[in-house]
C-alpha cells in the first residue's frame, strides 16, 4: 500500500512540472486506495501543533504536496533527519496523530553551533509524540523500525568541511538499519549545477542531484520516486541559498529511496 501511495503522490506532482529537467519519472502500477480518504493533509497543515509562521511558509515550501509525496500516514513512525527549527517535525506530528511517533535528530555539533537549534529540540520535546535525539552528525541514534526518514534542505549538509569525509556514508547506513523493510527514505535538497564536486555544500549550501543518488543507493536503498515541484527554472544554482536574490526560492530535487523487502 505504502508504495502505491507514494508513487500516485509523485505522478500528481510530476504533472505539468518542468519534467524535462529532470530525469523522467519511473512508471508504477495504478493505485490502490485502502485506507478510506486517506490521510487529510489539509487538517495536517491546519493543526494547533503547527505555528502561525509555519503557514505563513507552507506555499513556499510546498508542504502539502510535500507530506503527499511521503505518503506519511497516521500511526507511521517517522523519523526527521536534522530537525532544524523543527518546521517538519510539527508537520509530522500532525500526521502520524497520537498512534504515531516521530524521532527529530539534531545533530549535537549544530546545537553547540547555535543556541535557537538547542532551543527548537526542546520545544520539539515537548509535543506528546516526538522524542528528539542529538547524538553526533556522523552517529544518528534512531530507533528501529521506522517507516519514513525524511530530511529537507541539510542533507548536503552531511558534506561541510567541519565534518569527516565519511559522514554522509555512516548517515546513510544510520538510516537503512532503522528503517523497517519496504521503509522509506525522502530527500529534498538545493539544486547545484550537474556536476558540481562537493565543495557547493559549503560555498552553496547545494549539492548535486546525482552524487545524492550514487550516496544512498551505495548504502543499499532502491531509487523508487521523484516530483518536479519545487524546481524552479529561475534559480541558475550557482549562487549560495542565502544570498536574498534568491533565498527561499531555490530550486530543489524531491526523491524518494526505499529500503528493499
Amino acid at each position: 500500500m505504502n508504495r502505491l501511495l507514494i508513487a500516485a503522490a509523485a505522478s500528481l506532482l510530476l504533472a505539468g512540472s518542468a519534467a524535462a529537467q529532470t530525469p523522467p519519472p519511473l512508471t508504477f502500477p495504478a493505485p490502490v486506495q485502502t485506507a478510506p480518504g486517506g490521510t487529510d493533509y489539509a487538517a495536517v497543515l491546519a493543526s494547533p501543533i503547527r505555528t502561525d509562521e509555519d503557514r505563513a511558509r507552507d506555499a513556499a515550501r510546498m508542504t502539502g504536496q510535500t507530506l503527499r509525496f511521503t505518503g506519511v500516514q497516521p500511526g507511521w513512525k517517522v523519523g526527521d533527519m536534522i530537525m532544524g527549527g523543527g518546521y517538519f517535525t510539527r508537520a509530522f506530528s500532525a500526521a502520524v496523530g497520537p498512534e504515531g511517533h516521530v524521532t527529530a535528530w539534531q545533530p549535537a555539533e549544530f546545537i553547540g553551533f547555535q543556541a535557537s537549534y538547542g532551543e527548537a529540540a526542546d520545544a520539539a520535546d515537548r509535543l506528546p509524540n516526538v522524542d528528539v535525539i542529538r547524538s553526533p552528525i556522523s552517529a544518528p541514534e534512531f530507533p528501529r523500525g521506522l517507516d519514513l526518514v525524511f530530511t529537507a534542505q541539510n542533507y548536503h549538509d552531511l558534506h561541510l568541511a567541519p565534518f569527516g569525509t565519511d559522514t554522509a556514508a555512516k548517515v546513510n547506513a544510520a538510516v537503512f538499519e532503522a528503517l523497517r523493510p519496504g521503509g522509506w527514505y525522502v530527500v529534498i535538497d538545493h539544486h547545484a549545477v550537474d556536476g558540481s564536486d562537493l565543495s557547493v555544500a559549503d560555498t552553496l549550501h547545494r549539492i548535486d542531484r546525482a552524487t545524492v543518488v550514487r550516496e544512498i543507493e551505495a548504502a543499499g536503498f532502491e531509487l523508487r520516486s521523484e516530483a518536479a515541484a519545487l524546481w524552479n527554472d529561475e534559480d541558475p544554482r550557482t549562487a549560495n541559498v542565502f544570498d536574498e536574490a534568491i533565498r527561499g526560492r531555490t530550486s530543489q530535487f524531491m526523491i524518494a529511496f526505499q529500503k528493499p523487502e
